[in-house]
């Protein structure tokens, strides 16, 4: 991790303050990282107002911090995404290359590695997780057999690593090991993967909360992955789908409060399950937006960030609090749900999830802190959510030439209004759902390969196509509709060189 030219603090286990720059930050902050899943940024009625939907929480969350509109996930997807949030470093230098994990798919975070929960618990905090994991666990083995990659049917891993296990390997009596507690968390109560893949159970502190005795045959099967869409698999006898949001938020709301009522600071990394499928809007919420159940999902989704934001100033620490709100990638919206309701919830940007075009990875990103932030600020800054790490490093008052790594750098000169670009970053990777690069720097950006890389483009179709590359000005052209990758050819190289200099980095 490259040390910020104006990180100045020190160990907060030492000193009241952490002086950055003009500013004093506060000794132990807490701070509440709000994870949405799939939520675009034509979602969000602040970025993108001519949408189908209002977020009226979100929004006021925008009006009372600062906005970045150049925001990105280090991936179209979403377990590459939440390694990269926790560990500042992207994904593709782990074992997963490409992909996610499915629901019994082997935890993924390497034992020595550090984490942002890990770092913040070294540092004084209580530190939590309530929500989507999606991280791996390693389920237990019947008959203490031994797992053997090479004997696996190819459906279930990715190279050598097993993103999944038949569930009839698996000993459920047991709890799986290597979970959040094992990664820094003091308190964990999470869904293993996403609403759409068994197992569908909750798991407090790494334990199952009810036994996996119950099993659904799926729903929406025929739907292309939309609407009230979930797989057949096992699930706790008593789970209930169209609670897991609400029961996540009151869970979250509970664990606020509950902090609030301590000395010691905290970390709450609340990743939601929505507005990812299966799109489950409560009758209270059907019918208000003008996308369908899709758009009356991310109201609610709204409604849950908003009872967050409640809680918080009702503990009376919202002074003291970082709050920040963000999306794992971009949403799930095929051209034909665009055409349906005239809704293009990834704004204008091309692509959707999955894709390296910025409609797979550019996101709302905001962060909230009442006396350092300027409320109603917006940023253009070019950043990426690997940058958590450094943040929260820096805000700790921790040395950055202490932290492993060159994927993270702090945006905190950017929240505090001392500059406009994030400090010592050349530049940031995002890679697709299968397996292309794209690399950004200033107004240039640069796409390994043919069309999409995810859901909008299929390998067959990619092969037809001319170029074996794509470069866009940025600036020019958001919507990356003109190929400048045979007419700039100094250009490609330029980033080509860069980006196999940042793939050699460690």
């Amino acid at each position: 991790m490259r040390k910020s030219s104006i990180l100045c603090g020190v160990s907060l286990l030492s000193t009241v303050v952490v002086s950055c720059g003009d500013k004093k930050i506060p000794e132990h902050p807490n701070i509440i990282y709000i994870l949405a899943d799939d939520l675009g940024y034509g979602d969000v009625s602040a970025y993108f107002p001519q949408g189908k939907i209002t977020t009226t929480h979100i929004d006021r969350l925008a009006s009372e911090g600062m906005r970045f509109t150049d925001a990105h996930a280090p991936s179209g997807v979403s377990t590459p995404t939440r390694y990269g949030i926790l560990t500042g470093s992207y994904c593709w230098r782990s074992q997963l290359k490409t992909g996610v994990l499915q629901g019994y798919g082997r935890s993924l975070i390497a034992h020595d590695k550090h984490t942002v929960a890990s770092l913040l618990k070294e540092h004084g905090y209580a530190t939590a997780v309530i929500g989507k994991w999606h991280l791996g666990l390693d389920w237990q083995l019947k008959d203490d057999r031994q797992l053997s990659v090479d004997k696996l049917e190819a459906r279930y891993k990715t190279g050598d690593f097993i993103i999944n296990l038949p569930s009839e390997m698996i000993d459920f009596s047991k709890p799986p090991l290597n979970g959040p507690t094992s990664h820094g968390f003091d308190y964990s109560y999470i869904l293993p993967a996403s609403l759409d893949m068994e197992p569908y159970c909750y798991l407090r502190n790494d334990t199952l909360t009810t036994p996996l005795n119950g099993y659904t045959e799926g729903n929406d099967l025929n739907t292309g992955a939309t609407g009230a869409f979930w797989r057949a698999g096992r699930m706790a006898e008593d789970f209930d789908f169209m609670d897991v949001l609400p029961n996540f938020t009151r869970q979250a709301v509970q664990y606020i409060r509950k902090s609030a009522e301590k000395k010691q600071p905290f970390f709450l990394y609340f990743p939601m399950p929505a507005p990812h499928t299966p799109w489950l809007p409560t009758a209270e919420f059907e019918g208000k937006s003008g996308a369908g159940d899709y758009g009356d999902f991310v109201t609610m989704t709204d409604d849950m960030v908003g009872q967050l934001l409640k809680a918080v100033k009702e503990a009376g620490i919202e002074e003291n609090t970082i709050i920040i709100l963000t999306s794992d990638n971009g949403p799930y919206w095929q051209s034909r749900m665009i055409a349906k309701y005239d809704h293009r919830a990834a704004g204008n940007f091309r692509g959707m999830k999955s894709d390296a075009w910025d409609g797979g990875h550019r996101i709302p990103f905001i962060v909230k802190w009442p006396g350092h932030i300027e409320a109603g600020s917006v940023s253009n800054a070019l950043t990426v959510l690997t940058n958590l790490m450094a943040t929260v490093a820096e805000i700790a008052g921790v040395d950055a030439n202490q932290l492993p790594g060159d994927d993270s750098h702090s945006i905190l000169p950017v929240l505090l209004g001392q500059t406009s670009d994030v400090p010592n970053q050349k530049a940031i990777v995002q890679h697709s759902g299968r397996g292309h690069f794209a690399i950004r720097t200033g107004e240039w950006k640069l796409i390994q390969g043919k069309g999409s890389g995810g859901f909008s483009t299929t390998p067959a179709e990619e092969a037809l196509m001319i170029e074996d590359g794509q470069l866009y000005n940025m600036n020019d052209d958001p919507s990356e509709t003109i190929n400048l990758f045979a007419n700039r050819k100094d250009v490609v190289q330029d980033l080509s060189i860069l980006l196999e200099e940042i793939k050699k980095q460690k």
